[in-house]
């Protein structure tokens, strides 16, 4: 806890501040350094495993051959299954704490056309979602992300980074064997194009924020046949595009296309 100086219109006032970790991750693959991750530090074997697959580096969890963790040191020693490209051109994204992506082809998996979410089922995943961010409630400054099968949220993660979490759900999922494919996706944070691209390279058919897409994610979405949904909080939302997949018989529900 951090000593801290409280003040408000009653005055000033001594107490305490549980404050976000930051934590750098210096990531090495076959001897190579790739980049640095700048995360919250736990579970940082799902962070690793969800970004090498989300970057295109790996595709099962049998491509990792070796991974080994020295916290105190804050690297992430990988060995993988095939050879790394020659050149990787790091790219610098909106994601918090600088978000890395590099310019390798994603593959983007076909949503089922069938599948549909009611606006009471994204109002419940996004509930549960709140439930399960108590490191939000304690000190803010945390992102929040869950998969829905629409009824139960499936996988959680929280990073200081609203991309770093996609990251997590991705290396949990590979992990667990977990198909994520035309399920449903909540975040609290602001969706970036990034995290479009990665919800898409899992196949998520929904994705959903309290806040809001930028345009360039909404239009990634419009063309992966993702719907995307922001501001999803009291008792409303707006639908950017694809709102055939989302039951609009619900009252409090806006399209903006």
């Amino acid at each position: 806890m951090t000593e801290i100086l409280m003040i408000d219109n009653d005055g000033c006032r001594a107490g305490q501040r549980q404050l976000v970790a930051e934590y750098p991750l210096r990531l090495v693959v076959d001897d190579r350094e790739l980049t640095t991750l700048i995360a919250s530090p736990h579970q940082l074997d799902y962070l690793v495993a969800g970004f090498l697959r989300l970057q295109g580096l790996i595709a099962t969890k049998e491509d990792l051959l070796l991974m080994g963790i020295c916290q105190k040191e804050g690297e992430a020693q990988v060995r993988i299954r095939g050879e790394l490209p020659q050149k990787l051109r790091q790219v610098l994204t909106s994601g918090c704490g600088g978000g890395i992506s590099f310019n390798l082809p994603s593959a983007t998996l076909i949503v089922p056309t069938d599948v549909r979410y009611s606006f009471t089922q994204l109002q419940q995943a996004m509930a549960q979602l709140n439930t399960l961010a108590e490191a939000y409630s304690a000190h803010g400054g945390i992102h929040s992300a869950g998969v829905s099968d629409g009824e139960q949220i499936l996988l959680h993660a929280e990073d200081l980074g609203r991309h770093n979490t996609l990251d997590r759900i991705a290396g949990e999922a590979l992990y667990k064997g977990i198909d994520l494919q035309g399920r449903l996706l909540v975040t609290s944070g602001r969706i970036s194009s990034e995290m479009a691209g990665k919800a898409s390279q899992l196949g998520i058919a929904l994705l959903a924020s309290r806040t809001s897409p930028t345009d360039m994610a909404v239009q990634l979405c419009q063309q992966a046949g993702m719907t995307m949904v922001g501001y999803l909080r009291g008792g409303r939302c707006e639908v950017y595009c694809h709102v055939e997949r989302l039951d609009t018989g619900s009252t409090g529900l806006s399209y903006s296309p």
